[in-house]
């Protein structure tokens, strides 16, 4: 490989960013609108960085310890590789929300004078943003450490540390987010629906900014730092492979090549991102949601025909490009699984329950999700066999990196759903009028469905991600110890096996738990308002909520839960690695694999299918909003808030952080087994 070839992701990391920024441009020169939409904005928006400097304030202490712990057990380099690993994915965790809280008042503008198709450019444009943040950052950060560290297999290791820094700051985004958008999502849904009787996001209820706020905090820099995880996670395990497969390299290509390849597809892969971007531009006008979703496939298409050219350059097997066709197209499947089942026929058949009251809607929800596990697991599970039986582990990693490779458009469409969902309250909360939220509850409508996808997509892309960096951590041991091995006859393999496996319950029952006691504390602090602050619930002209008081009582909630799930994250691989030994923790990690990705997709498509059932009767089916199947139905979207938002996807990033720390410890790990 030649070392001009070593600048291509700096380059196109750079590119990404341009044209992210580029893109904020155009977002921002939209006009915001009058002045009391564009005063409701700013409170979401200082509501969102409050929360956002506070989370830094403790993330920063963190870094410090975890900086000091790798530099004295792993070398200062590997702290370097931390540090630029958190940052990376703190700014396009930041800067994609930022671009967000900019970008919902301009769509619910735009959908007040200029239409649809103006609304849905401006809300794409803002989740673009996002989404090409999380890809050309990481290749930024990756590219710049693998020109320093890349070239010697041996000095190549460093790079681990950059997803543990990663890992980290993704863990408190997704677990921090989801904690307070949800506390916040059920006590204004519960005070303001059920027990005052006033509709969504209406301006009497004082929760429903610290709502709006969670939806970027959460579904936003949460959701992007988890993808960014994943993406980066499953380049450097690749990459790890790759340095630790010696002579039979020669099977597949040169080392070099193989190191360097995912980097490759994954600066490739943003290219078609951008070219996928801008076909939804291009065609949105006509059919919006075909354009959303023809812009998948293309962006995926063009990806799988680039990619074959990239591992020819290269001068790797083809073997190994079939392996990315495999990741790829089996993550869009995975995807539209997720989507069939929180937005199709299953959802109608949910809401259909509703009749026979609540306790048949929560029994038929929980049916659903114990079934839409199945065909994404084997579909996981047939990936797997086909990427390995083409090209080993290393098949199975550059399958990840194939699913992941045009995470920008990806993104893109996920950040779009929060911003629709967004811009539908200020639009209600604006006074806009029944027409302009008829607009916005269309793009609300087609951006559950792309955030149901993107929940789909992330589970898979954490499981195959996880996979690929606990293959390069069982790699790494045999190449230390040729004698080391993973076998269930192994009283101590089955061992780990049942530790790891309780560890996802363990962490889903806290987040849970965190919601609860939040939102119960939302939930007193609205009631009190509603009481104590004369014609508030009668909507008496002048008479404001306070706002301020639910967003920091859901920020002080979330920046204390989220301290005991990041500790057992990044606490129980150590210690189980130096306390049980290497063969314990990687029956572990293999555990909480499997438990995490069952669990996370039956939490989500739970929560999916509940939340889409509620709005399908919202729509006018069976009885319509204020009927008894209505109410049936808020309780179970109620139910599956903290399931698909809060616990579900906090539990994606447990098993990838879980995993890229055993890796980067694996060479202080000892022989002893227990």
């Amino acid at each position: 490989m030649e070392a001009a070839t070593a600048w291509l992701p700096l380059l196109l990391g750079a590119v990404g960013v341009g044209v992210a920024f580029a893109l904020y441009r155009v977002v921002v020169a939209y006009p915001a609108g009058d002045a009391k939409v564009t005063d409701i904005a700013e409170q979401i928006y200082i509501g969102a960085m409050t929360f956002m400097r506070r989370e830094f304030t403790i993330l920063a202490v963190v870094g410090v310890i975890l900086f000091f712990l790798l530099g004295f057990g792993l070398g200062w380099s590997s702290a370097f590789a931390f540090v630029v690993g958190a940052v990376a994915s703190g700014l396009a965790g930041f800067f994609g929300m930022r671009s967000a809280t900019k970008a919902n008042v301009r769509t619910a503008t735009a959908a007040h004078t200029e239409g649809a198709a103006q609304a849905l450019t401006v809300s794409f444009f803002g989740g673009s943003v996002m989404g090409l943040l999380v890809a050309s950052l990481g290749l930024l950060g990756l590219g710049f450490l693998f020109l320093i560290f890349g070239a010697n297999p041996e000095t190549a290791v460093i790079i681990q540390s950059f997803g543990v820094g990663a890992s980290s700051v993704a863990l408190f985004f997704r677990v921090g987010g989801g904690i307070f958008t949800k506390s916040a999502d059920v006590g204004a849904d519960l005070v303001g629906k059920v027990e005052a009787g006033i509709p969504e996001d209406d301006p009497r209820n004082p929760g429903v900014i610290a709502d709006n706020v969670g939806d970027n905090v959460g579904d936003v820099a949460g959701m992007g730092s988890d993808i960014f995880e994943s993406n980066v996670g499953s380049i450097i395990a690749t990459i790890a492979i790759g340095t630790t497969l010696g002579a039979s390299t020669a099977i597949y290509g040169s080392a070099a090549g193989l190191m360097f390849l995912p980097l490759a597809l994954a600066s490739f892969g943003l290219l078609c991102s951008i070219a996928g971007i801008m076909f939804v531009r291009v065609v949105s006008a006509m059919a919006p949601a075909l354009a959303l979703r023809l812009g998948t496939w293309v962006a995926a298409g063009l990806f799988i025909l680039v990619s074959y050219f990239v591992v020819d350059w290269i001068d790797v097997t083809n073997a190994v490009w079939w392996a990315v066709v495999a990741g790829s197209i089996g993550g869009i499947l995975i995807g539209l699984v997720t989507e069939y089942y929180t937005g199709g026929p299953p959802v109608k058949h949910l809401a259909e329950s509703s009749k026979t009251g609540t306790a048949t809607v929560i029994i038929a929800g929980y049916s659903l999700g114990l079934q839409s596990v199945v065909i994404p697991v084997i579909g996981i599970a047939i990936i797997i066999l086909i990427a390995s039986q083409l090209a080993g582990l290393y098949g199975v990693g550059i399958a990840a990196v194939g699913m992941l490779a045009t995470v920008g458009f990806t993104m893109a469409i996920d950040g779009f759903g929060p911003i629709a969902d967004n811009s539908g309250g200020i639009a209600e909360m604006g006074g806009m009028g029944p027409e302009t939220r008829k607009i916005t509850d269309s793009l609300d409508e087609l951006g559950n469905t792309t955030a149901a996808i993107g929940k789909g997509f992330a589970i898979g892309a954490a499981a195959l991600a996880a996979l690929t960096i606990i293959a390069a951590y069982i790699q790494t041991m045999i190449v230390r110890f040729p004698e080391f091995e993973l076998s269930l006859g192994d009283p101590k393999v089955i061992m780990g096996l049942l530790i790891g496996g309780t560890i996802p319950f363990l962490v889903a029952s806290i987040t849970m738990t965190a919601v609860g006691d939040a939102a119960f504390a939302m939930i007193e602090e609205i009631r009190r308002q509603f009481r104590e602050i004369p014609g508030l619930l009668e909507g008496r002209e002048g008479v404001k909520p306070d706002a301020a008081s639910c967003v920091d009582i859901a920020t002080t909630a979330a920046l204390k839960k989220m301290i005991l799930p990041g500790v057992i994250a990044l606490g129980t691989p150590v210690f189980i690695g130096f306390v049980f030994g290497p063969v314990v923790l990687g029956g572990a990690l293999a555990g909480a694999l499997l438990a995490t990705v069952l669990l996370a997709l039956k939490m989500a498509n739970s929560g999916g299918a509940w939340d889409n059932a509620k709005k399908y009767i919202e729509k006018g089916n069976l009885g319509g909003k204020g009927s008894e199947n209505h109410a049936a139905t808020v309780v179970g979207d109620t139910v599956g808030d903290p399931l698909k938002d809060t616990s579900g996807p906090s539990l994606n990033i447990l098993i990838k952080l879980m995993a890229i720390v055993s890796l980067t410890i694996a060479p202080l790990l000892g022989s002893s087994l227990f």
